[in-house]
């Protein structure tokens, strides 16, 4: 199901005879479509450690990929029925597991995170544009911690990218330009890290195999570094528009 407040090109008509279809690329806003910002990273480059891992693993690229893409979607969904107040479970009513167990244990590490330091939930899946970057896209969480706002992004990769600076700090600018306020700290709640535990410190959020990732560059650097990328990736696609807008549902030949 798309949510509504996605945005996204989806609509029905009265006689259920077209459908405007989804396109996880836009976001149509007065009347223009807005490209989304995770769609617009994939002109960031993508590196030599990329290049070697794409020799290494070859055919199998697509189905990791994929694979991974799955697994992020999956604790996403735990997460959102979590903040609706649902209760989860791993096993079904015959006592077999309902999922992988890579992520009920990622779900459960964002639960650590939620119950050891109580955030007060403001937003989450909140949809969000920018009318001067002309990008859209969906946050995973808006919180405050210690009354502090946080904007926050989930990742369930192996490894911490570049451009998960800069789209966190897209989000963070989104989020100021809808709702005028700015964030004191913006982050990447990472679900697969290597971490051992809390830090004793009390100077960062993090606990058993998760932490909050903060990036080293300030929110005005990452913006311009994604400028640049938004540069090129509209000199690639000059006109914003979803390949695949609308079909019909029923056909009959003119006599």
């Amino acid at each position: 199901m798309i949510k509504k407040t996605y945005n996204r090109i989806i609509e029905l008509s009265d006689d259920h005879k077209q459908i405007t279809l989804p396109d996880s690329r836009y976001y149509r806003r007065n009347g223009e479509f807005y490209p989304s910002v995770t769609y617009v990273l994939n002109s960031y480059p993508k590196g030599k450690h990329f290049e070697d891992w794409l020799k290494k693993v070859g055919y199998s690229a697509d189905w990791i990929v994929k694979k991974a893409s799955e697994e992020g979607t999956a604790t996403h969904l735990l997460i959102e029925k979590y903040f609706k107040g649902k209760k989860i479970k791993y096993l079904n009513e015959h006592g077999y597991p309902k999922m992988d167990p890579i992520i009920w244990q990622m779900f459960l590490r964002f639960v650590d995170f939620w119950e050891t330091y109580k955030p007060t939930l403001i937003e989450t899946e909140v949809h969000l544009f920018s009318d001067k970057l002309k990008v859209a896209g969906t946050c995973d969480l808006i919180c405050e911690i210690d009354d502090k706002l946080w904007v926050i992004d989930f990742k369930t990769s192996n490894h911490l990218q570049t451009t998960y600076d800069l789209q966190s700090a897209v989000y963070a600018q989104m989020y100021k330009e809808c709702y005028g306020k700015e964030a004191d700290h913006v982050g990447v709640l990472w679900l697969k890290s290597k971490s051992r535990g809390q830090d004793n410190s009390g100077k960062r959020i993090k606990g058993k195999k998760w932490e909050m990732y903060e990036s080293p560059r300030t929110q005005e650097e990452n913006l311009e570094i994604f400028k640049s990328v938004k540069r090129l990736f509209d000199l690639e696609n000059p006109k914003h528009k979803p390949a695949t807008t609308s079909f019909p549902t029923v056909v009959k030949r003119s006599v």
